[in-house]
C-alpha cells in the first residue's frame, strides 16, 4: 500500500497557519565518473535522522552510493531530538539531519537565545500519522476496532509500548493524539486511562525498538507511525485524520492539544519531517547531492513504496537561503 501524494498548492491557507506556528577512514570502492565542481575522492557522509527513516533511508543511501562509488553514507537513527542534539550538545559532525518534526529544527539548530547557530534552513519532505500496531496475539485484537480502540487500550492487563516523548517526536506525538481523541470522542479522561497501560518499563528513546517486543507478545499495542506499520506488515488502527496529525488543513484544530514534557509544552501540529545540511557540515557539498537524489524521483518513490505521504515540492523554510542546487526542488512555505 502506497500513501498518497499531498497537494500543498491546494491548502496553502492552511500550510501558512502552520508555518506561522513553527518556531572515518578511506572508503574501499573505486570512484565513479567525475562529478562536475565536486570532489570524487572517497567520502564518508554522516547522516543523523529520525529511527522510523532507518528503512527507506538505507534504501536511498544504497542507491545513492551506487551511483556515486566514491560515497560511503554513514547513518546513525534514533529519537529525533536526541539526534538533533548530537550536533547542538554533543559536538558531533553530520552532513545531513533528518528530523520526524520540522519543528525540532528551527527550535534547537537555528540559535535561539544567542546559541549557537547550525542550520540556517530546512524542507518537509514527507507526511506521516500516528496509529496503534498489534499482532494476533494482543489482548483484545479480535475485538478492537478504529471505533472502540480508546476502551479496549484502557483495558486492565493491556500493556502498551510508545517511545520516549522528552527525546523522539512520536513520544509527544502520541501524548497529542490521545489529548485530540478526548475531544473527538468526548471522552476526558481517556489518556490517562491509556497511559496507565503504558508504563516506564515499556518506554524506549525510538518507538522501532519495541517491535521485536510487540511481535513476541511483551506488549500487546505500540503507538507507532503509519509507515513502519506498513513497512512491517503489521495490523494497525486508521485513525481519524481529526486526531492522527496526518492532515495538514487541520492545523488550527491540532493545535488545541498541548502536552508538557521535558523540554517544555509542545503544541500539536500536522507530521512533516523535514532535512538540513548542518552549517558546519564536513561533507555539504555531497550532503547537497544528496538531498538532491532524496527529493529527486527515485528518492520520492522510495519514500512512498514505504508509506509516507510526499509533500511535492518540497517546502522549504528561509527559500532564499537554499542552496541554488536544491531550488528546483522546493517551494517557499507559505507563511515564512
Amino acid at each position: 500500500m502506497r500513501s498518497r501524494t499531498f497537494a500543498w498548492s491546494a491548502g496553502l491557507t492552511a500550510a501558512a497557519m502552520l508555518l506561522g506556528a513553527a518556531c572515518g577512514g578511506g572508503s574501499s570502492k573505486t570512484a565513479g565518473t567525475a562529478t562536475p565542481g565536486i570532489s570524487n575522492a572517497p567520502v564518508k557522509l554522516t547522516i543523523f535522522a529520525a529511527g522510523t527513516l532507518a528503512n527507506p533511508f538505507n534504501t536511498i543511501d544504497k542507491a545513492f552510493s551506487a551511483k556515486y562509488p566514491n560515497v560511503t553514507v554513514q547513518p546513525q537513527f534514533g529519537g529525533s531530538v536526541k539526534e538533533v542534539k548530537q550536533v547542538t550538545e554533543l559536538g558531533q559532525q553530520a552532513d545531513v539531519v533528518g528530523v520526524a518534526d520540522y519543528s525540532v529544527i528551527p527550535k534547537y539548530m537555528f540559535g535561539a537565545g544567542g546559541k549557537p547557530r547550525y542550520a540556517t534552513w530546512y524542507v518537509g519532505f514527507v507526511s506521516n500519522a500516528i496509529t496503534f500496531v498489534y499482532t494476533s496475539k494482543s489482548k483484545g485484537a479480535s475485538q478492537i476496532t478504529p471505533q472502540n480502540w480508546y476502551t479496549v487500550l484502557a483495558e486492565p492487563g493491556v500493556q502498551i509500548g510508545r517511545s520516549n516523548p522528552d527525546t523522539d517526536p512520536s513520544g509527544y506525538q502520541t501524548l497529542q493524539m490521545l489529548k485530540l481523541a478526548e475531544t473527538y470522542y468526548g471522552k476526558p479522561g481517556l489518556s490517562d486511562a491509556i497511559l496507565k497501560n503504558a508504563p516506564q518499563k515499556n518506554i524506549r528513546d525510538t518507538e522501532t525498538e519495541l517491535l521485536g517486543a510487540l511481535e513476541a507478545g511483551q506488549i500487546d499495542y505500540l503507538a507507532i507511525y503509519k509507515s513502519d506499520a506498513l513497512q512491517h506488515h503489521l495490523k494497525y488502527l486508521d485513525l481519524p485524520p481529526d486526531i492522527n496529525l496526518s492532515d495538514a488543513s487541520k492545523f488550527a484544530a491540532y493545535k488545541a492539544a498541548v502536552v508538557h514534557t521535558a523540554n517544555g509544552a509542545l503544541t500539536a501540529a500536522p507530521i512533516i519531517y523535514a532535512l538540513t545540511i548542518p552549517t558546519n557540515a564536513p561533507h555539504a557539498d555531497w550532503a547537497l547531492k544528496w538531498l538532491e537524489f532524496a527529493l529527486g524521483p527515485e528518492g520520492r518513490k522510495v519514500m512512498s513504496d514505504a508509506g509516507f505521504g510526499i509533500v511535492s515540492p518540497a517546502l522549504a523554510s528561509n527559500a532564499a537561503s537554499v542552496p541554488a542546487a536544491l531550488q528546483g526542488l522546493v517551494t517557499q512555505w507559505p507563511g515564512q
